[in-house]
C-alpha cells in the first residue's frame, strides 16, 4: 500500500480521504496547520503532521519527516484549499494574494519538493483537488476560479513532465460538497461555483449589493436543486482512492452530478450564450 501524504485534513474532503484510506491500509499522513484539528485520527491508524502550505519551512519539515521515515512519498494528494469570493475590484490584492498562496503555490510547491523522491522510486501519484470551478467561472468568485484555473493548468503540464519517471498526476473535480467548507470561510462559500465568502472583499459601493447578492445566491444554491445534486466527502475520498491505486488513473476525475452536467454545458455553450444562462440562474450586474 502506499505512503500517502494528504493536505488539509482538519474536515470535509480531506478528513475523509484520511479516515478513507487508513482504513483499509494505506500508510496515511495527515496534515493540517493545527495538530490539535487532526489529532483523532490518530486513533484510526493515521500519522500526524503539522502543515501549513503557505509556509515553506513548515512543507519542507513534513516532506524530510516523511522520507526520513518511509523513503519516499508514494501519493500526494493536494486537497487544501479554500474559496474567496466578491466583485474582483472589490476583493484586497492581500485577500488574492492569500488565495493564490493556498490554493496554488501551496500545491505547487509542495509537489516540487515531493518529486525527487518519487522519481527516485520510479513511481509516485500526484492527485490534485481542483473543482468544477477550474473548468468554468461565476461571477463573484474570480480570484477562487482563477486559482482552481490554476490548478489546472499546472496539473496538465506536470502529467506530461513527469510521466516518463513512472508518476502518474490526476485532478479530481468535485461540484458542490456538503461539508464544513462554507462555515469555515464565511457565511456562504462553496467549493464549487467559487462564490463566496466574501470574506475580505471590501463592502463599498458600487459593489456592496452585488457581493451580498452573490453570497446569498451561494446560500440558495446549497438549499436548492445544485444542493440536491451535492456529492459528500466521503464520495469525493472514494475517487481520490481510485486516482491513487489505479494501473492506468484518468487525468480527470468529475465528482456529482452537477460538476458532469455543468461542465458539458459550459463546454456547448458559446461565451454570450453562457453569459444569459448565468443572468437566467440569478446572477445581476453591478450598476
Amino acid at each position: 500500500m502506499s505512503v500517502v501524504l494528504i493536505t488539509g485534513c482538519s474536515t470535509g474532503i480531506g478528513r475523509a480521504t484520511a479516515e478513507r484510506l487508513a482504513r483499509r491500509g494505506h500508510r496515511v499522513y495527515a496534515t493540517a496547520r493545527r495538530l490539535d484539528a487532526v489529532a483523532d485520527l490518530k486513533d484510526l491508524g493515521c500519522e500526524i503532521l503539522e502543515l501549513d502550505v503557505t509556509e515553506d519551512d513548515s512543507m519542507v519539515a513534513a516532506v524530510q519527516t516523511i522520507e526520513a521515515a518511509e523513503g519516499a512519498v508514494g501519493a500526494l494528494v493536494n486537497n487544501a484549499g479554500y474559496s474567496q469570493g466578491g466583485a474582483v475590484e472589490s476583493v484586497p490584492m492581500e485577500a488574492i494574494r492569500r488565495q493564490f498562496e493556498t490554493n496554488v503555490f501551496g500545491l505547487v510547491r509542495l509537489t516540487q519538493l515531493c518529486l525527487p523522491g518519487m522519481r527516485a522510486e520510479g513511481a509516485g501519484r500526484v492527485v490534485n483537488v481542483s473543482s468544477m470551478g477550474g473548468r468554468l467561472t461565476f461571477p463573484g468568485g474570480g480570484a477562487y476560479h482563477a486559482s482552481k484555473h490554476a490548478v489546472e493548468a499546472f496539473s496538465d503540464a506536470l502529467r506530461w513532465e513527469v510521466a516518463g519517471f513512472g508518476i502518474r498526476v490526476s485532478i479530481v473535480e468535485p461540484g458542490i460538497v456538503l461539508t464544513d467548507f462554507p462555515q469555515a470561510h464565511g457565511a456562504a462559500v462553496t467549493g464549487a461555483t467559487g462564490g463566496a465568502s466574501t470574506g475580505g472583499a471590501a463592502g463599498a459601493a458600487p459593489y456592496a449589493a452585488f457581493n451580498e447578492a452573490v453570497r446569498q445566491r451561494v446560500d440558495d444554491a446549497y438549499a436548492g436543486v445544485l444542493g440536491r445534486m451535492a456529492t459528500s466527502p466521503g464520495r469525493v475520498a472514494q475517487v481520490i482512492e481510485r486516482a491513487i491505486t489505479a494501473r492506468h488513473p484518468a487525468t480527470r476525475y468529475r465528482v456529482g452530478l452537477d460538476a458532469r452536467s455543468v461542465i458539458v454545458l459550459r463546454r456547448l455553450m458559446p461565451d454570450r450564450v453562457f453569459d444569459r444562462f448565468v443572468r437566467l440562474g440569478g446572477y445581476r450586474r453591478p450598476s
